[in-house]
């Protein structure tokens, strides 16, 4: 079994928790997700504990029960407190500002950029060179920053370009006549 999967997952109050037709979903005060069962899993609901095991003895199996539960432990924890990726712009010029449920993006193009936020994601932009991006779903929210970034990636001999916060950018040095 993997040491993953034998960390019972914890319910608190005000999470509702349902397992039906092949599904978990989970309701909480920032929305509902909902995630299909792997038939490799067993789900039991003990108390405000969810416990996952594996079906069979495969390997394949013990592999998912492990990821079921971080799948799961992510949807609990994304709908009673969130999850947020934080982006900042390096560069003369590169701005950025949210209007709705849009980001508008000047990263020193020609034209500039407007991303649609997908449903279930905020952004917002304290300052001008940088975005928050909130959401109740982790991947949702993780792959927009990624699409973000992917405008203008950190370039190696300046560092310009959108880059996460965290992110640490090693600057090459130029070349020497």
């Amino acid at each position: 079994m993997s040491r993953v999967a034998r960390i019972p997952v914890q319910v608190s109050a005000g999470i509702d928790v349902q397992i039906a037709n092949g599904a978990i979903t989970v309701k909480g005060p920032l929305g509902t997700l909902t995630q299909t069962i792997n038939p490799l899993v067993a789900i039991t609901r003990q108390g405000d504990e969810l416990l996952f095991a594996a079906v069979g003895e495969s390997r394949e199996a013990a592999a998912m029960s492990g990821t079921f539960r971080a799948l799961v432990f992510n949807m609990v924890t994304g709908v009673s407190k969130g999850f947020e990726r934080k982006l900042t712009l390096v560069g003369v010029g590169y701005r950025a500002q949210a209007q709705g449920a849009a980001l508008n993006l000047s990263l020193g193009f020609s034209h500039p950029i407007v991303h649609q936020m997908p449903e279930g994601v905020t952004v917002t932009t304290p300052t001008q060179t940088e975005i928050l991006i909130k959401g109740a779903d982790k991947q949702r929210v993780g792959q927009v920053a990624a699409e973000v970034r992917a405008y203008k990636s950190p370039e190696p001999y300046k560092g310009k370009g959108v880059r996460y916060a965290d992110e640490v950018v090693i600057i090459k040095e130029t070349k020497k006549k």
